[in-house]
């Protein structure tokens, strides 16, 4: 393994190890689900070191995949909080 992808990878780790902590201590739901949105992106991009790092191209479709579902994922969520806005202020 080369040495750059190596170190690629090392701060990839710290950088979801970081996420991992704003994700639990995140105060409110969106923190969460933006803590979420980032660690797919971080994990894709792992994935796409790692390939570099060793020629495995058929995990690009599992980063395909994951970019997708964070794609929905995080589509579904922005859909959810405005209907909550949108009922909470037809209660008032």
């Amino acid at each position: 393994m080369q040495l750059l992808p190596l170190i690629a990878l090392c701060v990839l780790v710290l950088a979801m190890i970081i996420v991992v902590v704003r994700l639990v201590r995140g105060p409110t739901l969106a923190d969460r689900v933006v803590a979420l949105d980032v660690l797919a992106a971080i994990a894709i991009g792992f994935i796409g070191a790692y390939v570099v790092a060793t020629g495995a191209t058929a995990l690009l479709d599992a980063a395909l995949v994951l970019a997708l579902v964070a794609f929905v994922a995080t589509a579904a969520f922005a859909r959810f909080v405005e209907r909550r806005a949108h009922t909470e202020a037809s209660s008032l």
